[in-house]
């Protein structure tokens, strides 16, 4: 989901002068405001008259990570007046492609140098299996603050849960995120260009939110090939392919998914007869064709490239996270971009979209002292505190929770909200493998999705077949999966 390189993720985070005339563009004529001038009777707390010193482990260059600590400082003037102690913040971060290895290893040595981290969704596992990250269930239920009512069961099934389909809870949501399609609205309410495009294709260009709700794939082909000049250095749409992380990964999976495709058996850890499907091939096939309506280099596109491709005006659209909100919308284009839900695949009643989950959960470290393990709960509480949820988006964050999302402002809050919003549910995005195995098995995966796009191989089934073999290996080498076919023994890249 979702993620930034290291060479490119220092390009993703806003200044703080930036955010803060965001934040007042948005109405936040203080933005501690609901958490001023609020008398709390102080509570009898075991860490009263105390100062706790807390780390953060999270994404370099991730603007919802780095809110988290942003904040901090509203939540230790929440917990000295209602608490009684002080809580002192400090942030410790890397790349995404990066992060887990550095989560692993100071978790492998019990170590709590970082009391609370933000991993990845699909990490879920790998941090669960050793036993280094608190099972929440106990603590769900003896904090019945953090019973939350969530937007949707996807927002459980992706942030919080391993194994899957389980009702073991192990992280709890720190940004939501879903895939959106950035469009240029300026663009779409020329008159010279609606008159072009209804010459060309006999009919209007979409205009409204509800016109792209509607819209399949090969609707919006028509949008994107108008929009592509490269004699302009214009381009319709990017996406991602990029080999880093799980770029390539993430914008893939919706052509497959919404097409009826599937990646795997939890219950049985089978992926041969499942990923290497006919219709997968033709789906790998059909995102490898959307490269004509992109710039130069779009096989390298990860988070950052789509960005600076979109802000610089070389792309009408852009199939973007809408965590990267803030970035993709600057100073020059508020009020010329429109955020919708992505295109539909297929036609007639028979069309759907299903496309990827991104964000990431907050997870506790199990080897935190008595008194850590008390703030980083005390700090979830607070953290979803109806004004604490209220001011992360303001700020320019994605809550998960049903009560803020529900709120009849919500959707005014910024430009995307509507569209993540909308794509935040278990018909329309999903999330793939918390597995343990889930670095190794992504691997693999990145290297046979690029070597396709790239053009290293024109076999989309033949490579289909090689990561498919080559992931239940992986799984039945863990116990958790049978043997492969024999038909893998042949299988190469």
């Amino acid at each position: 989901m979702k993620k930034p390189t290291a060479s490119t993720a220092g390009r993703l985070l806003l200044p703080r002068r930036t955010l803060l005339k965001g934040g007042a563009a948005l109405g936040l004529t203080t933005l501690g405001a609901p958490f001023i001038n609020r008398l709390h009777a102080q509570e009898a707390h075991p860490l009263a008259g105390q100062t706790i010193e807390m780390s953060v482990l999270g994404i370099a260059g991730w603007l919802p990570s780095s809110l988290g600590v942003q904040m901090s400082p509203l939540f230790a003037e929440y917990a000295k007046e209602k608490y009684g102690y002080t809580a002192r913040f400090n942030f410790a971060e890397a790349p995404f492609a990066d992060l887990f290895q550095k989560a692993a290893t100071s978790l492998a040595t019990r170590s709590q140098e970082y009391n609370i981290i933000i991993s990845d969704s699909q990490w879920l596992g790998a941090l669960a299996a050793p036993g280094w990250i608190v099972q929440l269930n106990d603590v769900i239920a003896r904090n019945p603050e953090l019973d939350i009512e969530w937007y949707s069961p996807v927002v459980v099934d992706t942030y919080m849960t391993y194994p899957d389909g389980s009702d073991q809870r192990w992280g709890l949501p720190q940004e939501g995120d879903t895939i959106a399609l950035f469009v240029r609205k300026d663009m779409l309410e020329d008159p010279a260009e609606q008159e072009a495009f209804q010459q060309k294709y006999g009919a209007r260009l979409p205009q409204t939110f509800e016109d792209f709700e509607n819209l399949t794939m090969s609707e919006f082909e028509k949008v994107a090939d108008h929009f592509t000049r490269p004699e302009e250095d214009l381009y319709g749409t990017a996406m991602q392919y990029s080999r880093v992380y799980d770029f390539v990964s993430c914008y893939l999976y919706p052509f497959m998914w919404s097409q009826g495709g599937d990646i795997w058996n939890p219950e049985t850890g089978e992926v041969v007869g499942i990923l290497n499907s006919d219709i997968n091939a033709k789906a790998m096939q059909e995102m490898k064709s959307w490269l004509k309506y992109q710039p130069p280099g779009a096989t390298n596109f990860g988070i950052a490239e789509e960005v600076d491709v979109f802000t610089q005006g070389k792309v009408f659209s852009a199939f973007q996270w809408a965590a990267v909100g803030l970035v993709m919308i600057p100073e020059q284009l508020q009020g010329k971009v429109m955020v919708v839900p992505p295109p539909k695949h297929g036609t007639g009643a028979s069309a759907d979209r299903v496309y990827t989950m991104g964000g990431q959960p907050w997870v506790l470290n199990a080897f935190n002292d008595d008194a850590h393990q008390r703030v980083a709960i005390d700090f979830l509480k607070w953290w979803y505190l109806p004004e604490t949820a209220l001011e992360f988006a303001r700020r320019g964050g994605n809550p998960a929770d049903a009560a803020t999302l529900n709120d009849p402002g919500f959707d005014d809050i910024n430009p995307w909200n509507r569209a993540y919003k909308y794509m935040l549910s278990d018909n329309r995005s999903r999330d793939f493998w918390h597995h343990p195995k889930y670095a190794e098995m992504l691997a693999v995966q990145q290297e046979g999705f690029s070597a396709f796009m790239t053009g290293q191989n024109e076999d989309p089934k033949a490579v289909l077949d090689y990561i498919a073999c080559q992931q239940q290996q992986i799984l039945s080498d863990a116990g958790d999966a049978p043997t492969v076919p024999d038909m893998c023994y042949t299988t190469s890249l």
